[in-house]
């Protein structure tokens, strides 16, 4: 029965990698295999926010063409004042591409992608 069956799951925290440290080091991975696993997953994180910083430019040109205050720009992008603050201050940590890519899709903007 599932009542006499107790699940229980280990969140205990047992290590922390120290800031700039190799989180690939700590899993096992070799120190040559680990290098290059970081730096692959550190220039992945740059591209990403390379991309959020073009697209949030993007709303804030949008804005200053059309004489937009921030609170106009809320109502049109279907989000909060804070959060077009947000934009025109490129807190990038604060957005996913796809929230942007939507946010731009709501003032005619449209985003293609290209693969490379």
């Amino acid at each position: 029965r599932k009542e006499d069956i107790e699940m229980k799951i280990d969140t205990k925290s047992r290590h922390r990698t120290k800031v700039g440290g190799n989180v690939f080091m700590d899993l096992g991975f070799p120190p040559k295999e680990a290098k290059r696993l970081l730096a692959h997953a550190d220039a992945q994180i740059d591209e990403s926010i390379r991309l959020k910083q073009q697209l949030m430019d993007e709303i804030a040109e949008w804005m200053k063409g059309a004489s937009v205050t921030q609170a106009a720009a809320a109502e049109a992008l279907h989000v909060t004042r804070s959060r077009v603050s947000d934009v025109v201050n490129r807190k990038v940590e604060k957005f996913t591409i796809d929230a942007l890519v939507s946010m731009l899709g709501r003032i005619g903007k449209q985003v293609r992608l290209a693969v490379q």
